[in-house]
This record gives C-alpha cells, sequence and structure tokens, in this order.
C-alpha cells in the first residue's frame, strides 16, 4: 500500500463521522456491546489502543460487529501493525512516526493515520505522501489555533486532532479547514463502560454524530 493509498483510505474513515472514539478497553466481554452502542449512536470508526492486554483481543470481537470500521491506536513498533492487521484492524493510528513504523504499515496494507505535532513533522509526512494525518497531543501541542496556522502554508493536508479534545472543545476545531474529524475518549467514559451502560454511550455517540453540522 502506498502512502498515497493511505490517506485516501484514512480520509474516508475520517469522514464516516466528526469522531473518531478513542477507546482503552480492559475487559473482552465489553468490546461486542460497546461498538454496537457506538455504531448505533453515528461514530462507526472505532480506535481501540494497544494499551491493555486485552486489546488485540478486543479489536477481533469488534471487528465482526456490523456497521463498524475498527483500528488500531498506539501503534509504536512493526510487531503492532502485525498483531492488529491479524486481529482484523482495518487501519491504524500512530502519535507519531518513524520511517520503520510507516515501512512495515505499507508492507502490512495497513492504512495509516501518522501523528504530527509540528509543522516539520507534518512535512516530513507530506514528502513521503501521508496527506491525512492525526495532530496529536493537540492541546499540549498548541489547540484549535495552531492547527489553524498550518491551513495556509500547508493545504494539502488534512488533520484529526487528538489529546485532550473533548466535547467541549471539539467543535471548535472541527470549524476548521484542515480539519476531517477529531479524536476523543469523553463518548466512552470507563465508568459508563465498566457499569455495562451502552444506552448511555449511545446517547453520548448520538450527541458527538451532531457535532459540527
Amino acid at each position: 500500500m502506498t502512502p498515497q493509498e493511505a490517506s485516501r483510505t484514512a480520509e474516508k474513515i475520517c469522514r464516516l463521522a466528526p469522531v473518531i472514539p478513542v477507546l482503552v478497553v480492559d475487559q473482552v466481554a465489553h468490546a461486542v456491546p460497546l461498538a454496537r452502542a457506538l455504531v448505533a449512536g453515528g461514530l462507526p470508526a472505532l480506535e481501540v489502543t494497544l494499551r491493555t492486554d486485552a486489546a488485540l483481543e478486543v479489536i477481533a470481537e469488534m471487528a465482526g460487529v456490523d456497521g463498524g470500521a475498527v483500528g488500531a491506536g498506539t501503534l509504536l513498533s512493526s510487531q503492532d501493525i502485525e498483531n492488529a492487521k491479524k486481529a482484523g484492524a482495518t487501519f491504524g493510528v500512530s502519535p507519531g512516526a518513524t520511517d520503520r513504523l510507516l515501512d512495515a504499515c505499507e508492507a502490512n496494507d495497513l492504512p495509516l493515520l501518522p501523528g504530527a505535532a509540528s509543522a516539520s513533522e507534518a512535512m516530513r509526512l507530506l514528502e513521503r505522501g501521508y496527506t491525512v494525518q492525526k495532530f496529536f497531543p493537540a492541546e499540549a501541542a498548541g489547540g484549535a489555533p495552531f492547527l489553524k496556522s498550518l491551513a495556509s502554508p500547508l493545504p494539502r493536508i488534512r488533520f484529526c486532532p487528538t489529546g485532550g479534545v473533548s466535547l467541549k472543545n471539539a467543535t471548535e476545531y472541527l470549524s476548521l479547514p484542515n480539519t476531517l474529524c477529531v479524536g476523543g475518549s469523553w463518548v466512552a467514559p470507563g465508568d459508563l463502560v465498566n457499569s455495562g451502560d451502552w444506552a448511555g454511550i449511545t446517547r453520548l455517540a448520538t450527541q458527538a454524530a451532531q457535532l459540527g453540522r
């Protein structure tokens, strides 16, 4: 998969909804009902972060949920990429980008949303062919004002800002010409997941799906 093909696929995924839920799931039993709750609320693109021992099994379970597009987040190594692809991930997300990581995604045909936190990082990815990128950590790196400042000098790049994005500030990001969608964990808070309040998560997802419209 070429970087250009990866970015075309990443753009399609980013355009599915204004928010990509960033999910940290500890229990495999939560995978299917959580995915169904989010998809039902209008958020079909799901990022499962590889931050728990259950993450790969969670991806495998969510991959079978109708209407969902499940990806693996926090990809840090070629082994992460191979494991995520085997588990059923259809896209990947990384906090940053290295040549080795990009090579592995391209070799494994896993569309990547690579992370960038500066103009130089974004330009380096653009030089390789990645026109769709993750802006991370969004709030810590300068927030919506910083991202807005990149729009004119880097008009070919579109971003998915993630990191500190919430219901409170998501609209500010979504109003920018270089933002495709945002990534956020607020749509699946731990207390609702752990209590099995899937209806509550669907309500949050429905609210998030209307942002920026």
